[in-house]
């Protein structure tokens, strides 16, 4: 039996790497003196200016400790009680948030909708946003929430998020984006960061960062800044007002800093590129698709997945048929850890 550790050779998730040493060293920098409480210290007032300069224009930002949390505080204003939320049926806020976006709107639906990859199918979505509005006895289609990277690790183009913005526009619909890998797909697609936010008719951004090097902040970036107010009481009430919240402002701004999110990306992208192509080189292991942020999916013989977990792999498996795996790279793999699980795969395989 093996004796390493779970974790030793972990594919499972993105949030078991550890924190960036940059975000580490800006915490303790924060430590030293006092500072206004309640987000009123200048680092806070810094992660804001950082944002503004990111995405081309004025923003508002609060900062959270979970993505969870900025999912639900983000859906809650946008949506009525009696609203509903289109998403993709695969999307994390319709699988795995316990029921946090339903809990916070007080009420509000979610509507699973298809499309390939995780992606929302727009002619889906204009049906949907139609479907008995008005009618006081459905609930009333209210915003549409799309995830980039998607959990599939699938990018949306910038046409894409653009059709379903404007299939938004059209039908009435305000638009949320679920980032919790958002800058995976800003190194992959090349873009500014206004160009798949804003620019395609996006309202409000839940920006991921836990997922890629902080510790204990993401952030919600408002793009109609006429929702702050409401934001800002709903996320009190949520117990997302840190008091000393320069410790999470710290994190955000060293994330911020000199590109450092966008390097962490491209790195974690890298690495599944690199695992996808040492995959595809393995007899009997199938991938289904192409791994354009970090995640890769691919079918094993089920001996395999059986022997990579007991010499110490960690990885999703059998959530969505027999023999398929999720493998997760991150700003912390190295490519020694992705050959290694390829050569793994391949003297198991044989």
């Amino acid at each position: 039996m093996s004796t390493t550790t779970p974790y030793a050779h972990a594919f499972t998730s993105d949030n078991v790497a550890g924190a960036a040493p940059e975000i580490i060293d800006a915490v303790a920098r924060a430590a030293a003196g006092p500072a206004a409480p309640y987000g009123a210290d200048d680092v806070t007032a810094d992660v804001r200016r950082r944002l503004c300069e990111i995405f081309e224009r004025d923003v508002d930002v609060l900062i959270v400790s979970t993505g969870s949390a900025a999912n639900a505080l983000s859906l809650a204003a946008l949506t009525p009680p009696w609203g509903s939320v289109l998403c993709h049926r695969d999307s994390h806020i319709n699988n795995d948030e316990c029921g946090a976006p339903e809990f916070y709107t007080a009420g509000a639906k979610l509507v699973p909708l298809p499309g390939a990859d995780a992606k929302i199918d727009p002619g889906a979505l204009r049906a949907a946003a139609r479907h008995k509005r008005g009618d006081v006895h459905s609930v009333e289609p209210s915003v549409v929430s799309v995830t980039q990277a998607t959990e599939a690790g699938a990018v949306y183009t910038l046409d894409e998020l653009r059709t379903l913005g404007a299939v938004a526009e059209e039908t009435g619909l305000r638009l949320h984006m679920d980032g919790a890998r958002f800058a995976g797909a800003v190194a992959a697609l090349g873009c500014s960061p206004a160009e798949t936010t804003w620019r395609a008719g996006v309202d409000l951004l839940s920006f991921g960062a836990t997922k890629n090097g902080t510790m204990t902040a993401d952030a919600i970036v408002v793009f109609d800044r006429s929702l702050t107010p409401e934001l800002a009481f709903r996320a009190k009430r949520a117990g997302q007002l840190a008091s000393k919240m320069r410790f999470h402002a710290a994190q955000l701004d060293a994330y911020l800093t000199d590109g450092l999110w966008l390097r962490n990306a491209a790195r974690a992208n890298a690495m599944a590129a690199r695992l996808q192509e040492g995959l595809k080189t393995v007899p009997g292991v199938h991938l289904p698709g192409t791994a354009e942020a970090n995640i890769v999916f691919c079918h094993l013989p089920q001996q395999v997945v059986d022997a990579l977990l007991a010499e110490g792999y960690a990885f999703y498996h059998d959530r969505w048929e027999p023999g398929v795996v999720r493998l997760v790279t991150s700003f912390a793999t190295t490519a020694q850890d992705v050959d290694g699980l390829v050569d793994a795969v391949r003297r198991l395989a044989v």
